[in-house]
């Protein structure tokens, strides 16, 4: 029983100082107090287990995710037929054993993206200069210097969510407009972790009066929308062929930026290896206003699509595309 005793007070002293630990860290730490700006103490508290796991190393958060990876693929065998039927659709070309190994190297990529979202809570400084490089940040540098915003027609490719470390390498006020997940808990887990470097998260429906605020204040902004969501039933849409399979896109998108005048960027995503990416911008449009309609989607789907087929692995398979039909 003495025994005992002992070893019951050693593992409440240490349980005692590791959340003294990762309370300083969390909520304390320097470069966290310099960069965080992801809203209440009890924000903190109530997504305390996620700040747990992201102030893990990385070799612990990849570990992880292999596990996680093997449950999704293997045992909850998750949106597996999806992402099997939408390979085979894209790359009717490819062999069958060629679409299984993108298949399951689309999952282990999946996994590390939720890992490495979770780790953007914490990460310093040294770390994010380390693993997430701008190739040709001059482009929308100059759009800056010539007193203009920039709308960034971006994708679920490569890591988007490490976008949230943009503001620490340009100038424009970043902003994104996003569609809200259903899980109101996820959805603002998500929010904290893109916002905390300084992006304004913004309803998509709204993302049009945020530019106009912000233009109003004479502040230079960076938007971000994702224009390879599957659009509503009940929206405008822009049919285009894509991957082999014609393709609905959002036309509101399209009229946003050319009501907007401002330049139009294609974030171009490669993963240098598992954990580190570089990002460049592909100028799609720079007077989009100019153009006929749909110009804009039609460039913008064909980048992607390269990009895509570049390396496929990259890209959201799992989310329904092709639900809509002609």
């Amino acid at each position: 029983m003495t025994i005992l005793k002992h070893v019951y007070y050693v593992i409440d002293l240490y349980l005692h100082w590791i959340i003294h630990y990762l309370y300083d860290y969390c909520f304390l730490h320097p470069m966290y107090l310099k960069f965080n700006r992801s809203g209440s103490f009890m924000n903190k508290i109530k997504f305390f287990p996620f700040y747990l796991i992201s102030l893990l190393p990385f070799p612990i958060i990849y570990l992880l995710s292999n596990i996680t990876c093997f449950f999704v693929y293997h045992v909850l065998r998750y949106r597996r037929k999806v992402v099997r039927r939408n390979l085979k659709n894209s790359f009717p070309n490819k062999q069958g054993f060629e679409i299984k190994q993108i298949e399951k190297r689309f999952y282990r990529h999946l996994c590390d993206i939720g890992f490495e979202a979770i780790k953007a809570l914490t990460m310093g400084q040294q770390s994010i200069d380390e693993r997430f490089k701008l190739k040709n940040k001059k482009l929308i540098d100059r759009f800056y210097q010539e007193g203009r915003s920039v709308f960034m027609y971006a994708a679920h490719y490569g890591n988007w969510e490490w976008m949230t470390f943009l503001p620490l390498h340009l100038h424009h006020q970043v902003s994104t407009f996003y569609q809200p997940l259903s899980n109101q808990y996820f959805d603002q887990l998500m929010n904290i972790i893109r916002s905390r470097f300084g992006i304004i998260c913004t309803e998509s429906k709204k993302g049009y009066k945020t530019f106009l605020k912000l233009n109003e204040a004479n502040i230079k902004s960076l938007n971000i929308i994702i224009g390879d969501q599957s659009p509503r039933k009940n929206s405008s849409k822009y049919w285009t062929n894509f991957l082999n399979q014609e393709t609905a896109f959002l036309a509101s998108s399209d009229k946003i930026v050319k009501k907007s005048g401002q330049p139009v960027v294609f974030p171009y995503f490669r993963k240098l290896k598992r954990g580190f990416y570089e990002l460049s911008f592909t100028l799609i449009e720079e007077f989009p206003n100019k153009n006929n309609n749909q110009v804009i989607t039609d460039k913008y789907a064909n980048l992607l699509e390269k990009n895509i087929q570049t390396c496929p692995e990259l890209w959201l398979w799992s989310h329904r595309r092709w639900k809509l039909t002609v």
